[in-house]
Order: structure tokens, then C-alpha cells, then sequence
């Protein structure tokens, strides 16, 4: 008896709730459905579903088979799409979120190196710092920096550490002096970025806690290029991810200051839907940031 074949038509059978509609959702006769279940009772020795002229229902025995039944056919067809995605190249489309700095800085070469070393896909990328949840907006994949509301529903995995550093120009500290202490920053001119809302707060690391320090907040933007130019310009100090300011602090356009109390760091994280069998398109993505944002990313290596 072809095992999977008897499996296939109780479960139909059971949808179904008859054997003739099972028959015809196999497209096997009524007969050859029955004689499946029926050997399927007899190798099991147990009765799983009650037959009358009008109906038929599982019993006891069968209401748990039916679940497991489910399950077993379940991981066969995971296991064939796992081993026809190795053998396939990736096709269709893969839609991808991220925060709008770092996808300026660091995707555009990564997804033009993505895209010619994989033809037959199509990629969109939409850049934004809300967060963007991508089963109900309907993204492959989501990046984000730091933290993500926690579902069942998602996968987040981490790809690199996102530093944050205090920073300001050689020209900002030689007229304002260096912060000594935390409690200096309010009397700094504080550059702040900020998604939604001004704040007037910046989370440190004072004796290894967490500390809302408070600050003199004379900028504020929902954009880290913006406000990075404007620390390079010379308006004031600034609390930004290394992704943004690598670059400024390698070619000294900027300095790190209260480097002994620094800002609590951040990860960079890839957020995709809780699937029994990962596409290969998704799949091949995150071995491509992985691959390029390491556990040492290279705008950490210029900082």
C-alpha cells in the first residue's frame, strides 16, 4: 500500500466529509478512496471513521490521527519545496523594508550586488523609519535597528551590533570645550534624532545601568544624515549609530566624547515571517547581509 496516498485521501475524505467528494478533489474514484482508508484501518487495526448512508465522521482514534495525519503531509510537502528551492534559482519578488539612513548608506550596493547575482528576481526596496511589520504589510524581509515588538508570528535575527556614539567637530569642542561630565550636556548645544516625537533625554551607560541623562536639545530630526551634517557644520554634539558617523569620526571630521559613558548599543536586526520552510529568496538574502555586516561591520572598523 502507497503509505502517503492512503494518508492523502483520509485527510480528503475527512475535508471532504465524504468519500465520493474526496474522490473528486483527487481525482480518484469513490471506490479506489475507500479501499485506501479501508487498508489504512487494517494496518492500524483501529476503526477511524464512522460510515452511515448519510454521513461520515472520525471517531476517537481517528480525531487524533487526523492531527498527526495533517502534520506528517504537512513536513513531506515543507521537505519537497526545501529540496526544489536548492535546485531552483530564486524567482519572483522580494520586497524589503529598512530604516532610510542605513539603507542609503549600506543596501544600495549590497542589493545591486543581490540583484545581478540573482537575474530572475525582482527587488523592491522602501526605505522608512517606522516600524513595519511584514506580514501585514506584506514585506519578504524587514530590517531595523534596536528594539522590535516581540511575535510569535516573526523570525528576528541578528545580524550585526549597531554601535552609538557622543560625538561633535574638532571646531564645536575648541569653542564649547569638551563634556567632562554627563551633567555638562546640559549646557551643550545636543543635536537629537528622533523618530516621532523632540526628546530631551539620552540613554547612557553610567556603572554599567542604563541612565536617561537629560540634555539641551537645540536640534532635532527624525533623519541621523541630517543631523550628522549638521555636527560636521559645527552645530553641536550628536548621539548616532557608527553606521552614519563611521565615516566623519575615521577622517576626523568628528570625535567621540564621554567615552566612558557610552550609549547603550543597538543590533542590527532582520525580521521576516515564522514560515515552516524559509524561501530561498529570503533565505539567500540574509546570507548576503550576514555575509556583508559581519559581527565587526566595516563602519565600526573606521570608528
Amino acid at each position: 500500500m502507497d503509505k502517503l496516498e492512503a494518508l492523502k485521501s483520509f485527510v480528503q475524505v475527512v475535508e471532504s466529509a465524504g468519500f465520493a467528494a474526496a474522490g473528486r478533489q483527487l481525482g480518484l474514484s469513490r471506490s479506489v478512496v475507500n479501499k485506501h482508508v479501508q487498508r489504512l484501518e487494517d494496518e492500524l487495526g483501529a476503526q477511524l471513521l464512522r460510515r452511515s448512508t448519510r454521513s461520515v465522521t472520525l471517531t476517537g482514534t481517528g480525531e487524533g490521527f487526523y492531527r498527526r495525519a495533517l502534520s506528517l503531509l504537512a513536513d513531506y510537502e515543507d521537505a519537497v519545496n526545501a529540496v526544489r528551492e536548492l535546485q531552483d534559482e530564486p524567482t519572483g519578488d522580494l520586497r524589503i523594508n529598512a530604516p532610510m539612513s542605513f539603507g542609503t548608506l549600506h543596501l544600495s550596493t549590497l542589493v545591486a550586488d543581490f540583484c545581478a547575482a540573482n537575474p530572475h528576481l525582482r527587488v523592491e526596496l522602501v526605505l522608512n523609519d517606522r516600524f513595519v511589520d511584514p506580514l501585514e504589510e506584506g514585506f519578504d524581509i524587514t530590517l531595523r535597528i534596536g528594539e522590535v515588538p516581540v511575535s510569535t508570528s516573526l523570525v528576528v535575527q541578528e545580524i550585526a551590533p549597531s554601535n552609538m556614539v557622543v560625538c561633535a567637530s574638532p571646531t564645536y569642542l575648541q569653542t564649547h570645550a569638551e563634556p567632562a561630565t554627563l551633567q555638562d550636556l546640559k549646557r551643550h548645544r545636543c543635536l537629537h534624532y528622533g523618530y516621532q516625537a523632540s526628546g530631551s533625554n539620552w540613554r547612557l551607560q553610567v556603572a554599567g545601568r542604563i541612565q536617561a541623562v537629560p540634555i539641551n536639545c537645540v536640534m532635532w530630526s527624525n533623519n541621523g544624515q541630517v543631523l550628522r551634517d549638521a555636527a560636521i557644520a559645527g552645530n553641536g554634539i550628536v548621539l548616532l549609530p557608527t553606521f552614519i558617523v563611521g565615516d566623519a569620526l575615521q577622517n576626523g571630521q568628528l570625535r567621540t566624547v564621554l567615552v566612558d559613558t557610552p550609549p547603550v548599543p543597538t543590533s542590527l536586526l532582520a525580521l521576516y515571517p515564522r514560515h515552516r520552510h524559509l524561501s530561498t529568496k529570503v533565505r539567500l538574502f540574509v546570507q548576503a547581509l550576514s555575509a556583508r555586516f559581519n559581527e565587526r561591520p566595516y563602519w565600526d572598523l573606521v570608528s
